[in-house]
């Protein structure tokens, strides 16, 4: 048997060599001055962010930092779509493990509360950045909107499911159901973190469990045994 010799492989110019590493150190750099930047936008929202705020804290030059970005509202941009990874990772991947329909959605709900948790005392980026971006159209805004609808649209895809899985009463309207379960989390943060009511976690997940109750697959099928009786009742009332 012949053995044949493998060329050697070629080497990378130094120079090569040299850009690779100085581009990986520059994505590890700009990786942590979003991170530096999401805790910061967390604590004073996103219309607090500035280049020469991150630059103090990150002990960076000014120059620096805006050599990663090129303007401070990129920078905003950047610091949007990094938390909604973030939370993509957080809640909506380890639900996909559930099974489809209401294991799935309580899952949603179960990871999106424990994210909560941690924002009650931090705060929330989709929120702060609503009420500062709410009536100013432009870049930041539509990035802020668009993670939002994305995260809502998952929402209802879930409730969907919920109800081709049978677990949902038929006649269940899925974007109330939605909305109402956006509403409880928007309701917890203003009560816990603005009101510092106690409690309001506690209520948040009775909603949630209401929520379930009213539309649920029994829902429809108990209304509709309940309803016979009290027309018999309303009835009477006239008679009399």
């Amino acid at each position: 048997m012949t053995v044949v010799e493998l060329p050697a492989k070629p080497k990378r110019p130094a120079s090569r060599v040299r850009e690779e590493r100085d581009l990986h150190k520059g994505q590890q750099t700009k990786l942590a001055i979003i991170d530096a930047a999401l805790g910061l936008a967390a604590q004073i929202g996103l219309e607090g962010l500035s280049i020469g705020v991150l630059a103090e804290v990150t002990h960076m030059s000014k120059s620096g930092v805006f050599a990663h970005f090129g303007s401070r509202e990129e920078l905003q941009i950047s610091v949007v779509r990094e938390y909604f990874h973030r939370f993509e990772q957080e809640v909506f991947y380890p639900a996909l493990r559930e099974p489809r329909g209401l294991p799935r959605l309580r899952a949603l709900f179960a990871n999106w509360m424990k994210l909560v948790a941690v924002e009650i005392q931090s705060g929330c980026i989709f929120i702060s950045g609503a009420a500062d971006f709410d009536d100013r159209p432009g870049p930041v805004r539509d990035a802020l909107a668009s993670s939002v609808k994305t995260w809502l649209g998952a929402v209802h895809r879930a409730v969907v499911q919920a109800k081709e899985e049978g677990h949902l009463s038929a006649d269940a309207e899925e974007r109330q159901i939605a909305f109402e379960i956006h509403g409880l989390i928007l309701a917890l943060h203003y009560e816990a973190r603005f009101l510092k009511n106690p409690g309001s976690v506690e209520r948040a997940n009775q909603g949630f469990e209401y929520i379930l109750a009213r539309y649920g697959h029994n829902a429809a099928e108990a209304e509709k045994q309940r309803s016979p009786v009290r027309t018999r009742k309303s009835s009477k009332s006239i008679k009399e």
